[in-house]
């Protein structure tokens, strides 16, 4: 657990809470670690959980399968992120979606019920980690009302073209690296790889952006949502 203290202590779950008491706190809340391979589900859909994840090392996708298999991607998390703290607080029998290591990944499962309720040892930053637990709750609504932003847009290039940019505005510049890979971007977008990769393709030979595998530069010209 010590050797991922780097990790944990830059947390918004940790945030203002002092080096020394974060191993005291993941005691106080039944911390456990587990290792996962690429494609392996962490939880499947129909799952009841009780538990949080804090992502150690690797990254997850949060996904939702249709009877066919067919997959959308609602959230991405990577190293240092906290997936399932909603879902573990609600009262859902189970689970609407699954959570699948997006490669290798170690998991840190933490109790959350015992973050919201009274600390029998008293802990001094009891407090300060439920104010920092709404502030992620409020953070990650944030995030989904702007992906529904992007998904919203009627066309494929619409909806690429809302998501980079808003990459390109978290990035502070016109160059960045976005998270997904094309798979992934498609499921995330709800839109087809192949209709997807032309569009980028498209963009590219018009002169609105150049990439490179993940890494986009996004270009200043006038009206990029024009088929023209």
């Amino acid at each position: 657990m010590k050797e991922y203290i780097d990790v944990l202590k830059k947390m918004p779950l940790f945030h203002n809470i002092d080096e020394k008491d974060i191993i005291s706190i993941l005691s106080c809340l039944c911390a456990k670690e587990k290792t996962y391979n690429k494609d392996e589900y962490i939880w499947s859909a129909e799952n009841k959980v009780s538990e949080a994840g804090i992502i150690l090392s690797g990254s997850v996708n949060v996904i939702k399968e249709d009877y066919w298999g067919n997959r959308a991607i609602i959230s991405k998390f990577s190293s240092g992120k906290m997936f399932g703290e909603a879902f573990s607080c609600s009262k859902l029998a189970k689970l609407p979606v699954s959570v699948v290591a997006s490669e290798k990944a170690k998991i840190l499962f933490i109790n959350y019920k015992k973050i919201i309720t009274v600390c029998p040892n008293s802990c001094a930053f009891h407090s300060k980690i439920i104010d920092n637990m709404l502030k992620i709750l409020a953070d990650n609504n944030i995030l989904l009302i702007q992906k529904m932003e992007h998904i919203v847009k009627r066309t494929t290039r619409e909806k690429i073209l809302s998501f980079l940019s808003e990459q390109a505005k978290k990035a502070d510049n016109n160059s960045f690296t976005i998270e997904f890979n094309r798979q992934e971007l498609a499921d995330y977008l709800y839109v087809d790889r192949s209709a997807m990769s032309n569009e980028i393709c498209k963009l590219r030979d018009e002169g609105i952006l150049s990439f490179n595998k993940n890494k986009f530069t996004l270009f200043e010209k006038k009206n990029p949502n024009s088929i023209n």
